[in-house]
């Protein structure tokens, strides 16, 4: 008990000195550092923005849209079925889509089983071939599977752990199931 005496007073002298720095920084009359604002506020009727600047603005929310739904095997959203004329709202309308697209494309089906699957397989970045990334695809499979990612951002390496987790879905869809990981499928208990 006598060994920690002391330990426990600097524990306690070391608080008190934080909630008096606190206290202290708290009532001191020098000036406070300004607040920047992460996004400047609009005027009163909304910002004046060109139609190419709005439709500049829409498609970026329109593609992370549509490379979500690929990815996912969606049907691609290409255009509101009822457009508001209002630019602005547009813009929120695309913009909301975009985010819950993206919200879904966060959460895979079987993400658990992926994660499992991987521990026992390659890194995300794995490029060794002949399998790739964390799921060890091979150059079939991202074919089968994967064809767009695999044209746009060449071996499975190279995507994103939750895009190589989509393409893996699409097998499991296909009815492939988790037999393209025979070993690492019964480690996790799919098979």
């Amino acid at each position: 008990m006598h060994k920690l005496r002391p330990l426990v007073l600097l524990l306690l002298a070391c608080v008190l000195a934080l909630v008096g720095a606190i206290a202290a920084s708290a009532g001191s009359s020098a000036d406070p550092a300004p607040t920047v604002p992460t996004t400047a506020p609009p005027p009163p009727d909304g910002p004046e923005l060109s139609a190419k600047d709005v439709q500049s603005v829409i498609d970026r929310f329109r593609h992370r849209t549509w490379h979500w739904q690929r990815v996912m095997g969606h049907p691609v959203t290409l255009a509101l079925q009822h457009p508001p004329a209002e630019p602005g709202v547009r813009i929120r309308a695309w913009k909301q889509i975009a985010s819950r697209t993206q919200t879904r494309a966060q959460h895979p089906p079987h993400a658990r089983a992926w994660a499992c699957i991987h521990h026992y397989e390659g890194s995300w970045t794995d490029g060794n071939a002949p399998y790739y990334g964390g799921l060890q695809m091979d150059l079939g499979f991202q074919r089968a599977y994967g064809r767009s990612l695999l044209a746009r951002k060449g071996t499975a390496n190279n995507w994103t752990p939750l895009e190589q987790m989509w393409v893996a879905e699409h097998a499991l869809r296909a009815g492939r199931g988790f037999y393209p990981w025979p070993n690492t499928a019964r480690y996790c208990g799919l098979l």
